[in-house]
């Protein structure tokens, strides 16, 4: 199934939960903390401009790795993948 986000939405998957600590130590489901990074997989059309018409372009781009507030988006599930569906302003900052 293919999905495309509307306006200013942007679709991102979010990492997969670290299984083990630095030490060493497996940690269990209950314990693990979902991550706040992802990458970008799909970008709507943009904010519309009202006096142009125009759509603005976003700061983020297909691909990118993205960190994004704990409570950021809505999480929907598509063909057994979990995905985020989220605005611009819900993400934080990209990483290089």
């Amino acid at each position: 199934m293919n999905v495309r986000p509307l306006g200013d939405k942007i679709i991102v998957q979010r990492e997969e939960a670290a299984t083990q600590t630095e030490s060493g130590i497996f940690l269990p489901e209950s314990a693990k903390d979902k991550p706040k990074t992802g990458k970008v997989i799909a970008l709507g059309d943009g904010n519309l401009n009202k006096d142009t018409g125009d759509y603005l372009p976003f700061t983020v781009k297909k691909g990118e790795t993205v960190i994004f507030s704990s409570y950021a988006g809505t999480e929907i599930k598509i063909d057994g993948s979990e995905y985020l569906i989220m605005t611009e302003d819900d993400i934080l900052g990209i990483v290089d």
